[in-house]
């Protein structure tokens, strides 16, 4: 049986609860303000008539009222109109979901000590900033590059305290890939430990198993139901940091590679398609697939990437999140088949002690399903820019931690108490200009002066107008330039 938990089916229908309360709450605000406005406007009329009244001479009103007594009124009682018969309420077809996805949480040194408080450790003020971000969604997923198995803490054992997975569960967190190069850092022992730790958070670890038992009960994938639509989740590592699986668990990781220790080169087919028709069976409306893969801080996109989306797809995966370069790559939708690759969503919450590690997305994917044409697929994305606010980067607020960076460059503007320092507000506005440059999707265009094709890279969300995020010259001289739209090159 695959792992399917009610915490995440309470959870959904507790978000449907709020957001139907949210709108209940508008529509009876609406309707108070509609009342006062026509309890004024009836006042108004009533005071209206008795000014006019009483300037009336007082004969006339006098011989008025005569005559109004004088009369007998007549009543008149209106028809009974027949019952009509109740018409059944039609179930929309039309059903859309918002899954939320962030990229890798390292567990290092600088992360932990963000926690620690009087004691123990408290993450809340680390994560405050995005929570609300986090939890407004159907579902969340994130990437734990670390390990939940005891002390010592910190960078040389990749382990964190508890606190850190509870602050996430608390922050809107379903789901954590564990299939990555931090798995067996502390061994098997670690790993179950990490796994159980990640479920008495009330968090569903993805891609890793405790036993051989728990993987065949699994059968290598989660499914979840969100508002009547069926989600299936996979989750693989493209190794485990140079290390090998104990022999006899080779199976307690999703591996990409068969050489996964080594050269990254050999596909594992077999393992990947086995799983993917394990899924197959359940008859999902939709498959994401979340990988630890490519190359830390290198923006190559590898032909053995490209060839595993290949595969995938092909096996019926519409949705690949990507993770473990610590830096943003390319997002691909394809709206015209409803799927959608994002490569790397980069580091959630790190050292940010690297170039283009301080800033990343949390990315937010609208899936749509069809009853009628019976479809589910990718309408659109869009994303939330962050930052690492690192110790001594904020006036006032010595806390690391993670930011909206909108949000803090508008407390930058205002002038709050903990606001960023001015070097790092202009890190921040290099980021926003950096970001739609490392999810833009490369396309060709005809260059107007030399009519030969030419790559340029834009945003591909369906919202977006699909203009270049920056210039590209082509070989003959001309320059194609930042914000000029696709169509305007064909």
């Amino acid at each position: 049986m695959p792992q399917n938990d009610d915490y995440l089916s309470r959870r959904h229908e507790r978000r449907e609860a709020a957001r139907k309360k949210r709108e209940a709450e508008s529509r009876r605000v609406k309707r108070t303000l509609f009342a006062a406005v026509l309890a004024l406007v009836l006042c108004g009329v009533a005071f209206y008539n008795l000014t006019k009244d009483v300037v009336k001479e007082k004969p006339e009103k006098a011989q008025t009222q005569s005559q109004s007594q004088s009369k007998v009124p007549e009543t008149t009682e209106a028809p009974t109109e027949a019952s009509k018969p109740t018409t059944p309420v039609q179930k929309d077809p039309i059903t859309t979901i918002h899954i939320k996805a962030a990229g890798d949480l390292n567990v290092t040194d600088s992360v932990v000590n963000a926690g620690v408080a009087v004691g123990g450790f408290d993450f809340g003020t680390v994560f405050k900033d995005v929570a609300g971000i986090l939890s407004d969604a159907d579902l969340t997923v994130m990437n734990f590059e670390g390990n939940i198995c005891g002390e010592p803490y910190g960078t040389q054992t990749t382990s964190a305290p508890i606190e850190l997975v509870r602050t996430l569960r608390s922050c809107g967190v379903d789901l954590l890939q564990v299939a990555n190069s931090c798995a067996i850092n502390n061994g098997l022992n670690g790993l179950t430990a990490t796994l159980n730790a990640i479920r008495s958070a009330g968090i569903e670890p993805v891609g890793a198993y405790a036993s051989a038992s728990e993987l065949r009960t699994s059968k290598g994938y989660t499914i979840t139901e969100i508002q009547g639509v069926k989600v299936a989740f996979v989750a693989f590592t493209k190794g485990l940091g140079g290390r090998g699986m104990p022999a006899g668990n080779e199976n307690l990781v999703n591996l990409l590679y068969t050489d996964y220790a080594t050269e990254y080169k050999e596909i594992d087919k077999d393992r990947i398609t086995t799983i993917l028709k394990n899924v197959e069976t359940e008859k999902p409306d939709l498959t994401v697939a979340l990988l630890h893969w490519g190359s830390e801080y290198n923006d190559d996109i590898s032909k053995s990437q490209k060839n595993i989306v290949s595969l995938m797809q092909k096996q019926g995966v519409d949705v690949i999140i990507g993770t473990h370069p610590h830096t943003l790559q390319p997002i691909v939708f394809d709206e015209a088949a409803g799927t959608l690759v994002a490569y790397s969503l980069g580091d959630f919450f790190g050292e940010a002690d690297r170039g283009a590690t301080n800033y990343s997305i949390i990315l937010d994917i609208e899936i749509t399903k069809d009853d009628n044409a019976g479809i589910t697929r990718v309408t659109d994305f869009s994303y939330t820019p962050i930052y690492t606010v690192r110790e001594g980067e904020s006036v006032g607020n010595r806390d690391r931690r993670v930011v909206r960076i909108e949000k803090a460059m508008e407390a930058h503007q205002e002038n709050f108490l903990d606001k960023v320092t001015d070097a790092t507000a202009a890190g921040m506005e290099k980021a926003m200009t950096r970001i739609p440059q490392r999810v833009a999707t490369d396309m060709e265009v005809t260059c107007p002066e030399c009519k030969k094709d030419v790559e340029v890279y834009v945003i591909t969300a369906s919202g977006s107008d699909k203009s270049l995020v920056s210039d590209k010259k082509c070989r003959c001289g001309y320059v194609l330039t930042a914000g000029t739209k696709v169509s305007d090159y064909d």
